[in-house]
């Protein structure tokens, strides 16, 4: 596997993102219950599918473009692969000296926002990312080596990683979260995400009102022609001291419902986002 990441990483971005468009496709075809999510979920966003119908490509795109991302050599800078929109944001929210919290859906290529602050910032403030560990080991060590980067510091998902990630913020560095995700039963609330009951993580708004750090939303998108990518910055959700877990949460599924509505056709909507996690009741879900 990583032999043929290291192939597929000296290829250029055009080739890998046509042959992953094509996979996308193929996988939308062959599968049924993918076909089925998909526009379900795009459905529930109020979209049309012909708004949500390039998700299909970048699906396959997003998947094609990771050996480029996770083999690129350390010494290698993204350049002019990578353009900002709304980066004085970012800059002022690292004058505030408060930490700031990144937050970004499974849209477009998320993975190009963590290594382009940590190229950018990294030197000033470094940035601390949670993931999940892969369950595959050959998969697990490739994930592990691609996200040692200068500036960029992978903390698992774990009580010691929320505690990595608190200490970040609290000293004036970046943190990272996909708060589109599923988390563990017990981790989460059942709170609306367009419109429909979604069992949603709480650490965003706990980190928030905890480290009183700043929190901003940022997207990936992903140019045509193997161009490379513009990170979009806005402003984060308003959560304060008084807000319940509830609606705390509520406030960070609107921020992602904001960014998702402005590139639909980039959004990962095969993402079974309502699942209820493994150990709850079903039945807690509320109708």
């Amino acid at each position: 596997m990583l032999a043929l990441f290291r192939i597929l990483s000296r290829w250029p971005l055009r080739f890998l993102h046509a042959i992953g468009a094509m996979l996308g496709w193929l996988t939308y075809l062959a599968s049924p219950s993918y076909r089925r999510r998909m526009r379900e979920h795009s459905a529930q966003a109020g979209l049309l599918w012909a708004q949500a119908r390039g998700a299909v490509a970048n699906s396959g795109r997003m998947v094609a473009e990771l050996p480029w991302l996770w083999m690129r050599p350390a010494g290698e800078t993204l350049g002019d692969k990578v353009q900002w929109r709304g980066r004085e944001l970012v800059e002022a929210a690292l004058d505030a000296g408060r930490g700031v919290l990144i937050l970004t859906p499974h849209l477009g290529c998320f993975e190009i926002i963590a290594q382009a602050i940590a190229e950018t910032y990294g030197a000033r403030a470094p940035m601390t990312a949670m993931f999940r560990p892969a369950r595959k080991e050959i998969l697990r060590e490739l994930v592990e080596r691609s996200r040692d980067r200068p500036g960029l510091l992978a903390t698992p998902a774990t009580l010691a990683g929320v505690r990595q990630m608190i200490r970040a913020l609290r000293k004036g560095e970046f943190v990272g979260l996909l708060p589109d995700q599923a988390p563990p039963d017990g981790l989460g609330v059942w709170v609306p995400f367009f419109g429909r009951p979604a069992y949603t993580m709480t650490l965003a708004g706990r980190l928030i009102q905890q480290t009183a750090c700043t929190p901003l939303c940022l997207r990936g998108e992903r140019l045509g022609g193997g161009r490379g990518f513009v990170i979009h910055v806005e402003p984060g959700p308003v959560i304060g001291p008084q807000d319940t877990p509830e609606s705390a949460a509520t406030a960070v599924n609107q921020a992602m419902e904001t960014l998702i509505r402005q590139a639909p056709d980039q959004y990962l909507w095969s993402y079974n986002r309502y699942k209820a996690p493994r150990g709850l009741d079903i039945g807690a879900a509320p109708e």
